[in-house]
């Protein structure tokens, strides 16, 4: 079997590692359980006929970002669409804030503000791709300029803070304050937890530097394209297959785009790894609902309708107590919630259709719906008025739909500084396994969650070198 791999799962990441292996002249098959190809990156008519809807990811920043994507052409493959304004972020006593590509028209609309987020954010953005590269492959050698390892140095600094802490220290607005506070938010971290300060200033940085789109005709055409390129390069693609266990697969190199949970139960590991993976630790679920609308979100502001994506929860305080609420296991009754409103950016869907969920503890039961919608309401009054069909999936559907996505949890473990360190092991190459020829790919390796496929492109390199 010279030469053969076996990717299991085609979630980004799987996806990126098949193309990769076969691009390098390896005979790739690509086994996926469910019947469509794609993990995270489905699309779906949830609600009714016609009617696309994306079941995981739909902003498709990181796609764009990502060193991977862009060896693999990603822009050649699918048309990016992108809304007027990357972000906004309502607010009750006074108009939204807009996150625009543009940085300097950001900030002007920031006010006082203004300078304060040139000077943070703006800064990342102008170090550019090279700041986001190394951002993205956190371990290994460095191989960039000095320039961009200053960038990355002030940019490790910053964002190792706590969210709550970088934006009363930075800002001096509840408005910069509530935006800031809204993107960090995205790391389902108590925003009072180091490292979270972070992530608003990454997905702050793509939102200047690569937009915030997404693909149009819905992430399941991303996923048909790397299928149909993984075709084109001679590899196999078969859905439907389950693996329950890696003696069921003769192969050099098997690529696994699975959590450690699966991983446990798929393989015959030694015990001190098999001890040290079922340490690792998932984080919060969420709830997640798409709506059929008659039309678009009457939003009070109407400068939010130009909007991609719309941050929900107020204020930096109510945001914060929001997520450390469901940081101790309790749901807020004002839950963040991040909303997608495709039709601002791509209005080949069907219609008006709106995605959106707030986060939850792990595996919680709750039906969120009605808290979801009245945060909506608060912001858009008469939006109930408007929904035509909805489509709810709690943390338990959304394990059932893709089982890496354990508890609800869509981040593919916690985001912690600790787990940071070791995802899903501390190891200088964590994708490596002690089984050889064996490498582990998912958003449970570095750098995480999101549609990058890193954590792919990395065990394919590593498997192309020692295998």
């Amino acid at each position: 079997m010279s030469g053969r791999a076996v990717v299991v799962g085609s979630g980004p990441n799987g996806l990126v590692a098949a193309v990769a292996l076969a691009a390098a002249g390896r005979e790739v098959v690509l086994l996926e359980a469910a019947e469509r190809f794609g993990g995270g990156l489905r699309s779906e008519e949830l609600t009714l006929p016609g009617r696309v809807h994306d079941v995981g990811a739909t902003v498709m920043a990181l796609a764009l970002a990502s060193p991977a994507f862009r060896e693999l052409g990603v822009e050649r493959l699918v048309e990016f669409a992108h809304p007027p304004v990357a972000v906004a972020h309502p607010l009750d006593d006074r108009p939204a804030v807009l996150v625009h590509r543009d940085v300097r028209r950001t900030a002007e609309g920031l006010g006082a503000d203004g300078a304060a987020w040139r000077a943070s954010v703006g800064a990342a953005a102008r170090a550019g791709l090279p700041l986001t590269d190394l951002l993205l492959k956190p371990l290994g050698p460095w191989s960039g300029s000095p320039r961009a390892f200053a960038s990355a140095a002030a940019f490790g600094l910053a964002g190792l803070a706590p969210a709550t802490a970088f934006a009363r220290r930075v800002f001096r607005t509840p408005e910069a304050r509530a935006a800031f506070a809204g993107l960090a938010a995205h790391s389902m971290l108590d925003l009072r937890a180091p490292l979270s300060g972070a992530y608003g200033l990454m997905l702050g940085t793509l939102a200047h530097l690569v937009g915030w789109p997404l693909v149009r005709g819905g992430s399941q055409v991303l996923a048909d394209a790397l299928v149909a390129r993984l075709r084109e390069l001679g590899g196999q693609a078969v859905s439907g297959h389950r693996v329950r266990h890696l003696s069921e697969l003769e192969a050099d190199i098997v690529v696994l785009d699975v959590t450690p949970r699966q991983f446990l139960e798929m393989a015959d590991l030694p015990p001190a790894y098999r001890r040290r993976l079922r340490r690792y630790r998932y984080g919060p679920g969420v709830f997640k609902v798409d709506w059929a609308l008659d039309g678009p979100v009457p939003w009070r502001d109407p400068a939010v309708a130009s909007a991609g994506t719309v941050h929900l929860g107020g204020t930096l305080e109510e945001i914060a107590l929001s997520e450390a609420e469901m940081a101790r296991g309790r749901h807020s009754p004002r839950p963040y919630v991040l909303l997608v409103q495709p039709y601002a950016a791509d209005p080949t869907r069907g219609g008006h259709t709106l995605w959106a969920y707030c986060h939850v503890p792990h595996g919680s039961p709750v039906d969120m719906t009605a808290a979801i919608e009245a945060q909506i309401e608060r912001y858009a009054p008469g939006f109930r008025d408007r929904v035509l069909a909805r489509h709810a999936m709690g943390p338990a559907a959304l394990e059932a739909f893709d089982a890496n996505l354990v508890g609800g949890d869509i981040g593919g473990g916690l985001a912690s500084v600790v787990q940071f360190a070791r995802r899903p092991v501390w190891s200088p190459a964590p994708w490596r396994t002690p089984l050889p020829g064996v490498f582990l790919c998912s958003a449970a390796t570095p750098p995480g969650a999101g549609t990058h496929g890193m954590g792919g492109w990395q065990a394919a390199r590593l498997a192309l070198r020692t295998n």
